[in-house]
């Protein structure tokens, strides 16, 4: 049942109108007339909150007393009376729905799932791709928007009330969100850095003619004539009958047909023949001038124009989101669906370009056999789970602003599809401009096949390079990274502002100063990523801030809710929040389906890990990491979830009895506990009224 508490400004009004008169103070149920905010789900015992007292030489005052539990701030006015602050929501029900999707579609959406649908069997990869989806990301997604709606409050807050023996879940996610923004933000100022760059009449990655270009570098024509006179000579010492003499260097096709274009596209990747798109992002956007000596021991000097671009996007990140989710969930609005727009302008051209339907046909050609292969099984999995996002808390935090009673089951759906679709969308795009770059290099595209940053920064502003209006497609497509990232950023960074703001309220009152705090705190950290070198950092932080951690973090939450928390209690709150409890399908994939997928990325993870380095060993740019990086590393991701033990240790200690009794105490969720305490108690997840009777002779 629902109570709404219908004002509050007569908790402490005494009717003095009779003597001997019985004071009554009631509870109706019945909604807020300012604001639905307040609305939430309380537990009730059988004890009646309407008390009459009666002496025939005195009057009793009676008073119902709010207790502050973190969710809302309490204060009195001048006229003594309790006043409560509402939570903020957003302004709109599609805020909050733009927000989540702007949030699960990111860049991995465009630089990772395209290659590992073309890697793991085309068209087959979307079977195991679908089933993640079903059972392991969307029940995932779905549990984490539900426990932020019903507790309304950050992940710190809400774990600690949902079960406090695993309350390190919330520090840990939180931290780990913090983590991610170290280098994400940096990654986006990349994309802002080749906006700027775009704004030319040539792109200045399309040519070797640069300063910071070295004799190494080769342009798309050069290496495709290379490949000619490779074959060429190969067909001469043999005597092939194949001619390739009379063909025009100028014309569009791949030499992958050839008897010997794997023995002539090895001899190009050992020459470590770099192309200009390469050296720009390495030896302009960054310095990496082999002759400096330059790594993790010595990053060089400040990069001064990406320097500026970081400050340019926290700059976009801090008005974005200083006034809350009011400020943010408009400008979503933009961020979120200006992606789409260039997507398929660039989907449009892309039909159009010579190779797009070899490059389609490489991407969605069904591979059955690679189905046997457990790795792509993994891929599956770790791609549906780091593209819907859940365990940064950042959903929490989103659906914390919502009305109680709002759709979320909906919203989930919408955003689980959306972001499938666009992953499987964009790969078209991609693929068809993969096709094309195939044509014009003359190589095979599972030679010009990338995924991560070499693929958006390298390999598609080349292609890109080399088409017709050359800088308008640029700036459309490097607008389009810019706001996918943007979107993400907004909701990792929102996650740590709503999580510590709510264990610490003050923040909340002060959040223009803190929000203004945490992004100078974040552009001081993101410094060294802009030295000569700074892409090692870079890469060093994106391997390990989050991708292990994070998995941990979330199989806790998995195990936490549904096995100790429990699904009795959590089908009751949903069916307080939405009016029915959730199907056999959610428990079932909350309970066993999703643990044990996220079991089996971990231990795959584990069994498969090797230590990353920089680029692959053939690259011109290939960088070791020393061995000291790898263990800071390892310190720097267990450094998060190590709150999860730690915290369940001092929860123990800090109970009394046996161990049985501890153990017991210490996964009871907050509701109950307040309840046990005090009978008289009745709990909300945005307040708690608790009765008592003070006597005064009058």
């Amino acid at each position: 049942m629902v109570k709404r508490i219908l004002s509050h400004h007569n908790i402490h009004t005494a009717d003095h109108q009779k003597n001997n008169m019985t004071r009554r103070h009631s509870f109706e149920d019945t909604s807020l007339t300012d604001n639905r905010a307040t609305s939430a789900p309380m537990i009730h015992n059988d004890t009646s909150i309407e008390d009459e007292y009666h002496h025939h030489n005195s009057k009793k005052k009676h008073s119902v007393t709010i207790v502050d539990v973190g969710t809302t701030e309490l204060a009195m006015n001048k006229s003594n009376e309790q006043q409560t602050e509402i939570r903020e929501q957003w302004s709109e029900k599609l805020d909050f729905l733009l927000s989540i999707i702007g949030f699960a579609v990111d860049l991995a959406n465009i630089w990772r799932f395209p290659y590992l649908c073309y890697k793991n069997g085309g068209g087959a990869f979307l079977i195991p791709y679908v089933l993640s989806v079903v059972l392991g990301g969307m029940p995932l997604f779905y549990l984490e928007l539900l426990l932020g709606q019903y507790y309304r409050q950050g992940a710190i807050t809400c774990w600690r009330k949902i079960c406090p023996l695993l309350a390190g879940i919330g520090w840990a996610v939180t931290i780990i969100a913090f983590y991610t923004d170290f280098y994400y933000n940096v990654v986006i100022s990349w994309g802002l850095y080749y906006l700027f760059a775009s704004f030319r009449k040539i792109l200045p990655w399309s040519e070797c003619n640069h300063r910071w270009n070295t004799p190494d570098c080769s342009t798309v024509n050069t290496r495709r004539q290379f490949l000619k006179d490779c074959i060429n000579q190969f067909n001469t010492t043999l005597n092939n009958t194949i001619d390739l003499s009379s063909i025009n260097s100028n014309e569009q096709h791949s030499f992958e047909t050839s008897l010997f274009y794997e023995n002539c596209s090895e001899k190009l990747t050992q020459l470590k023949i770099v192309s200009p798109a390469q050296e720009y992002f390495h030896l302009q956007v960054y310095r990496l001038n082999q002759t400096h000596n330059l790594s993790l021991e010595n990053l060089g000097n400040i990069n001064w124009q990406n320097l500026g671009c970081l400050a340019i996007i926290y700059l976009i990140c801090y008005f974005s989101m200083w006034k809350g989710v009011k400020t943010s969930g408009k400008v979503v609005w933009f961020t979120a669906l200006f992606p789409y727009v260039v997507l398929t302008i660039l989907m449009i051209r892309g039909l159009f370009l010579n190779g797009s339907m070899k490059g389609i046909e490489y991407y969605i050609r069904p591979d059955l056999s690679k189905l046997n292969d457990p790795s792509v099984w993994v891929d599956a999995a770790s791609q549906t789970f780091f593209s819907l996002g859940p365990g940064f808390g950042v959903l929490m935090a989103f659906a914390s602003y919502n009305d109680f009673h709002h759709n979320v089951f909906r919203d989930a759906m919408i955003t689980v599809a959306v972001n499938s679709l666009t992953s499987f969308a964009s790969g078209f795009v991609i693929f068809m401009f993969l096709g094309y770059m195939s044509e014009v290099s003359g190589r095979a595209i599972k030679d010009v096949a990338e995924q991560g940053s070499t693929l958006v920064f390298i390999v598609y502003p080349e292609a890109i390079a080399t088409m017709p209006w050359a800088p308008v497609w640029a700036i459309f497509f490097f607008l389009m990274l810019l706001t996918l990232g943007l979107d993400s950023s907004f909701g990792g960074s929102e996650a740590i502002i709503t999580a510590l703001s709510d264990e610490f309220p003050v923040l909340r009152r002060h959040r223009e100063w803190f929000v203004g705090i945490l992004f100078l705190f974040y552009f001081l950290i993101g410094i060294p990523s802009c030295t000569d070198a700074g892409v090692y950092f870079v890469e060093l932080l994106q391997n390990y801030a989050a991708f292990y951690s994070i998995i941990i973090a979330v199989f806790f939450e998995a195990i936490a809710v549904s096995w100790l928390y429990g699904i009795t209690r959590i089908s009751e709150d949903v069916k307080q929040m939405l009016g029915t409890k959730p199907g056999k399908f959610w428990l079932g994939t909350w309970c066993i389906a999703s643990p044990l997928f996220l079991g089996g990325i971990i231990l795959s993870g584990l069994i498969h890990y090797i230590n990353p380095t920089y680029g692959k060993l053939t690259d011109p740019f290939y960088y070791k990491y020393p061995d000291w990086s790898h263990l800071l590393g390892w310190m720097f991701a267990l450094s998060s979830i190590i709150f999860i033990p730690a915290v369940a240790i001092y929860q123990l200690l800090i109970e009394q009895g046996s161990f049985v009794m501890r153990f017991r105490l210490a996964i009871t969720p907050w509701k109950e506990r307040q309840r046990n305490q005090n009978p008289d108690i009745i709990i909300s997840t945005n307040h708690v009224l608790k009765k008592y009777v003070s006597e005064e002779t009058i």
